[in-house]
């Protein structure tokens, strides 16, 4: 059974993403050990200057990087990463846990994304779309990918 640890920066504290967030925690228990860190978030201000971001950034990426379980297959969720489709990456969990490596970390950073040595660390960079999402709503979309993606593996029902 895969291990999965989320790694996230800041609290979810909005109650439809804590409910839908728990709701999916919930489905995924048949299929993996799931468990969200929080990584603390900086603050930002409105207009923060080049410098600035780089200071939030490293602030978080170290606490990011103190939560990463050791010899953990890493994935950086990151908009210029590589998008892979729901099928793609059922086969990529799939041959992870063939290969032996349980325990996988999936890295959401914070409103300024994340620190350029955490990308760099990740053994996948993984876009979800070229979008940009909410930190906070990037946790339930990233559940709801992994729940599909183990009902895919099993060759399960779900709807489309």
């Amino acid at each position: 059974m895969l291990h999965l640890t989320i790694v996230a920066v800041g609290r979810v504290r909005e109650k439809y993403l804590v409910a839908g967030i728990e709701e999916y925690l919930k489905r995924l228990r048949p299929y993996a050990r799931v468990r969200i860190l929080e990584a603390p978030e900086e603050k930002v201000p409105d207009k923060p200057s080049p410098a600035g971001v780089e200071q939030i950034l490293a602030s978080e990426g170290r606490g990011i990087g103190r939560l990463i379980p050791p010899s953990s297959f890493t994935v950086a969720l990151d908009r210029e990463g590589v998008m892979l489709s729901s099928e793609e990456l059922a086969g990529r969990l799939a041959d992870l846990a063939l290969a032996g490596k349980n325990e996988v970390a999936l890295i959401i950073g914070g409103t300024l994304g994340l620190a350029t040595f955490i990308l760099q660390q990740a053994d996948l960079r993984l876009s979800f779309s070229r979008f940009t999402f909410p930190h906070q709503l990037m946790r339930l979309i990233l559940l709801e990918q992994l729940y599909r993606a183990f009902k895919i593996q099993r060759g399960e029902t779900y709807h489309r």
